[in-house]
């Protein structure tokens, strides 16, 4: 069904219905309207890295930890996964009269905000810090999530949340986030673009806070001069629950639950998530809104119930239950648990030896936590194979012993029931010395990082206060460094952790963010050779001693990779694999040209800059794997406009390729880096294309910060 003939269909259904009916349609419980065959329907469904809080459903890692796999294929694939799950399980409640909260088909996810500050606690539900890497993951997932079958879409995505939206989460419901035109053209707005122009989202979501003094579910300038006017978004706008109650209630924009409904509705926010337009009515009768605002919304919103199939018979109503965690599924998570991991040092460690390792102990808070695996947003997996369970079920294949012990509390130690504070440090000391090898597993949970209130952080309302690990957790490792064995340390968070204090003592550090159901087997699998760490941090790993912008600063100075002045712990886009892949060549040609100029030995052989302004770049990169594994990598290309005071500070990634490479094998992959890649935003947000050259590096990390060789192509 095409989006004209579903609108058709909407407009002839909401003409039937009275202005009350309509009106009760635009609050997420909407009601069963009997008379005219309507089914109540519940908006409010979640699906961040799986089918969330409606039972069970297959648990992907967390959305983070999709950034690092730097591979858009794979989220499409993670996409239609949670889209057949999601359909599926809504033909069982509805068979079953339940049509209530998270069992419905439109998915608020995936939340494509920004990681400009490492310490938000929400962080962890981004594809990280990169506007580029969040449009091409973004857009990947939104085509999985609404494929079409039958010519219905599976369920219907939404980009959230609209825009300038990165914490501090405690004032989130108050704040005003001021930000720059260049800052908004260039960091904040562009994934959310690439959403709506290139994978045609059903659905945006307005955030909590204010944007440049607009609340943003009644942003005139953010939804219609740039979401409807600019790019021409079709779909519907929600709020975040309970956003247009802020209005009255903290903005102090409006006076009233009638004034804030009415200007949401008039700006053009159809959906509320939350209560307050259950005064629609009471504006209606007042003159503050017409019966044509609406008729608008509701028209927008059965579009989207129509290009559904809602009302119409398909084989989506025939998908099986039988899909939700099923095998597929199950190694589909698997699959993306390994090229998330990210390998951050390695001493010739790891792989392990099978056979110079013959007892290992696993310490640790997050060995054993199943709440380590799932991070927020998530789903009951069918299963749950935890770290410890993952290391423990090869080591019984290959005759290892293992010792356990819990070390420490995540954050703090209780003292009821307990002798003494530090009760279980002797235990990890012991199990370290009686042990060939100590894996020791740290970090965080959502239980520290998350979203303001849900699920009662311990940390200021879902923020963190540094990179740090906490204190007990530092203790633990000290004493367990003391012990002098050799010692791989795996990092459970989902946002940046300095873990520099202890590279000197450590042999491996693995992040494994939060790897989801079956993040246990994968980790497994790198630690013993089984499966290569091919993932690449999608966020810079910040030196806490390094002081960081105030948080509700949301100019991008000294944030992200492109705009950093100091050396970071581990920088954006690096990750170590088990092989040794090199680039041996680049070749650089305009995106029509059938034969490309290298550019390593003769640089000024290049065709005019202004042609690859105009007409895009093909680069050709030949890489080889001298090493003893099949690995994937991860081709990052990184572009700096020179001469210009408006291009950013540091290079910018312009295109990346996920590679597999067999050992001892040689391969070319192509990349094509858009014209619109060698603009640059000024001050006013408008691109400007530079009449002069660039420099283009191709290598496996970001240039300024990486110890690692890359090419440099002057363009």
């Amino acid at each position: 069904m095409t989006r004209s003939e579903a609108k058709q269909k909407a407009q002839a259904l909401v003409k039937q219905m009275t202005v009350e009916e309509a009106a009760s349609q635009l609050k997420y419980d909407a009601p069963a309207i009997p008379r005219l065959n309507i089914p109540a329907y519940n908006w409010w469904n979640e699906a961040l890295h799986g089918v969330a809080r409606a039972g069970t459903a297959t648990c992907f890692p967390q959305a983070i930890g999709l950034g690092a796999t730097f591979d858009p294929d794979l989220l499409e694939r993670i996409g239609r996964a949670v889209s057949l799950e999601a359909r599926a399980k809504y033909n069982a409640y509805t068979a079953h009269g339940d049509r209530s909260r998270y069992k419905g088909l439109t998915m608020w996810a995936p939340n494509i905000n920004i990681f400009r500050d490492p310490r938000w606690g929400r962080g962890q539900e981004t594809f990280g810090e990169e506007p580029l890497l969040t449009a091409k993951l973004g857009c990947a997932i939104i085509r999985g999530l609404q494929a079409k079958i039958d010519g219905f879409l599976t369920t219907a995505a939404c980009a959230k949340h609209f825009a300038a939206h990165s914490g501090p989460e405690a004032l989130r419901h108050e704040f005003d986030a001021r930000v720059s035109e260049k800052d908004l053209r260039e960091t904040y707005l562009p994934a959310f673009e690439a959403c709506v122009k290139e994978a045609g989202v059903e659905a945006v979501m307005g955030a909590y806070n204010r944007t440049n003094g607009e609340p943003c579910c009644a942003s005139n300038y953010l939804m219609n001069q740039v979401l409807r006017e600019e790019w021409n978004f079709e779909g519907h706008y929600v709020s975040d629950c309970w956003a247009i109650r802020d209005f009255h209630e903290n903005h102090q924009v409006t006076n009233s639950p009638e004034d804030s409904a009415a200007l949401a509705l008039k700006t053009g926010c159809d959906l509320n998530c939350g209560c307050t337009y259950e005064h629609l009515m009471a504006a209606f009768k007042k003159g503050k809104i017409t019966e044509k605002d609406i008729r608008r919304s509701a028209v927008r919103l059965f579009t989207t119930r129509f290009l559904l199939g809602m009302f119409d018979r398909s084989s989506l109503d025939q998908i099986p239950y039988q899909v939700v965690g099923c095998k597929e599924h199950l190694n589909l998570a698997y699959e993306a648990a390994v090229k998330s991991c990210v390998l951050l040092k390695n001493d010739n460690i790891l792989p392990l030896s099978r056979e110079k390792y013959r007892t290992i102990a696993v310490i640790g808070p997050n060995a054993d936590s199943a709440t380590a695996l799932v991070g927020n947003y998530h789903g009951t997996p069918p299963r749950t194979i935890t770290l410890l369970e993952g290391i423990r079920g090869l080591c019984d294949d290959y005759g290892i012993a293992v010792h356990y012990s819990q070390g420490c509390n995540l954050y703090h130690q209780p003292r009821v029931g307990r002798p003494h504070e530090n009760y279980g440090a002797a235990e990890s000391v012991i199990a370290a010395e009686n042990a060939d090898l100590v894996i020791l597993c740290l970090g965080l949970d959502a239980t520290l990082e998350g979203e303001q209130g849900d699920t009662g952080n311990e940390f200021a309302a879902g923020d963190r206060p540094d990179l740090l690990l906490p204190k007990v957790q530092r203790q633990l490792v000290e004493s367990i460094i003391a012990v002098k064995k050799p010692l791989i340390l795996l990092n459970a968070s989902g946002s940046p952790m300095d873990l520099s204090a202890y590279e000197a003592d450590a042999d491996a550090i693995l992040q494994v963010w939060y790897p989801g159901g079956e993040g246990g087997r994968a980790v497994a699998d790198i630690l013993f050779g089984l499966a290569s760490p091919g993932g690449k941090l999608p966020i810079t790993f910040y030196d806490n001693q390094n002081p960081l912008p105030e948080m509700t600063d949301y100019s991008m100075k000294d944030r992200t990779h492109r705009y950093l002045t100091k050396k970071p712990w581990r920088p954006f886009g690096y990750g170590l694999t088990y092989g040794r892949v090199q680039i041996t060549q680049v070749s650089c040609s305009l995106l029509e040209d059938a034969e490309g100029v290298s550019l390593r030995d003769v640089p000024q052989a290049s065709p005019d800059y202004r042609d690859f302004a105009q007409k895009g770049l093909l680069c050709r990169v030949s890489c080889e794997n001298t090493g003893d594994f099949d690995v994937d990598d991860v081709l990052q290309l990184y572009l700096h406009v020179e001469g210009t005071p408006f291009e950013v500070p540091n290079s910018r990634l312009a295109a990346f390729r996920r590679i597999f490479l067999e050992k001892g094998k040689a391969a070319d992959f192509e990349l094509s880096i858009p014209p619109a890649a060698f603009s640059v935003i000024d001050e006013t947000g408008r691109p400007q294309k530079p009449l002069e050259g660039a420099v283009l590096y191709a290598g496996f990390c970001a240039p300024e910060f990486s110890d690692e060789e890359a090419f440099r192509l002057i363009l």
